[in-house]
Order: C-alpha cells, then structure tokens, then sequence
C-alpha cells in the first residue's frame, strides 16, 4: 500500500503555510507564482498525485493530468479561472486519463443535499473534538459585501467566508 499523496494550490502564500501545518497537506504551493505547472507539480509530487480536487480549471487542470498516478481520482466541483472568460481554455492532457486509468467525475452540492442531515451528525462532534479544522474569514456589514465578493475571486480571503450582518 502506497502513502497517499494528496494536495491543494493555492493563491496567497499564508495559505500555503496554513494548509501544510493546519490542515495536513503533504505539499501546497502558490500556483500564480509557478511559471511552469507542470514542473511544479513534478517537483513537488515525484511520486504523482493520487487524489486532486478541481476548482481552478483551465491550465491547472491541464498541468495535473500527466501528474496523476495511475488509478488517480480527480473530484471536480468548479472551473473558477473560467468563469469570467471571453472563451473557455482548452485542456490538451486529456489522453492522461485513459493511460493513467484516472477518475475523474464532477459533482453539485445539490445532488447530496438530501444527506444534509447525516452530514450534520458526522460532522458536528468531529468539529466539537477538534477532529476537523476550519477557517473563517469574517467580515463585518452589508456595507462590506462587495468587496468581500471580489476578495472570493481574487484570492485575498482565507477560508469560508462569512458577512456579518446586524
């Protein structure tokens, strides 16, 4: 049995320090200072990344396929270097994913919110005993919600952002 190797990129170099000493992560790095992916993703991951989670899209996605291991699993739940394009940005690696026997299968959090509930009694207790680690990056009044929007896409909040309203 292989140690996994599981990782995430991020966009703010605290967040790299946060998910390596918080949160666990083998490695993490800060893809918008990387001039070549692909290396990156090598240097980092010798071995190959067996499980990747898609939320970028777009050229990462396209760095990561030929870094998977073989039977790697990819979850994807957003393209967020898409979204605002004129066009969309084509993926050249997909032949990756049959040579590698890769997963890959996207997902909406509505198709589970039926399981809301029993995601509850999970997690709750797990977060009470400290099992489970989460980050909140608050901001106080409705004035303030525009720019907490735009720090969502341009990466200045860290973790799951919260606007306080009174």
């Amino acid at each position: 049995h292989q140690e996994s190797s599981h990782f995430s990129h991020l966009k703010i170099m605290d967040q790299v320090d946060l998910l390596k000493t918080r949160f666990g992560f083998d490695e993490a790095f800060n893809y918008k200072e990387e001039p070549d992916l692909e290396a990156a993703l090598r240097r980092y991951f010798p071995e190959g990344i067996d499980i990747y989670f898609e939320n970028v899209g777009g050229k990462m996605l396209d760095a990561v396929l030929p870094n998977m291991r073989l039977h790697g699993r990819i979850s994807m739940c957003g393209m967020v270097s898409q979204y605002n394009r004129e066009s969309s940005e084509g993926v050249s690696n997909l032949l990756s994913l049959i040579m590698r026997r890769i997963r890959m299968e996207g997902f909406l959090i509505s198709d589970y919110s039926h399981l809301y509930d029993k995601y509850l009694d999970v997690v709750l207790p797990l977060i009470r005993e400290g099992k489970i680690t989460y980050v909140e990056d608050i901001i106080d009044g409705l004035e303030n919600a525009p720019a907490a929007l735009v720090g969502l896409f341009s990466g200045r909040n860290i973790g799951k952002q919260v606007l306080v309203v009174a």
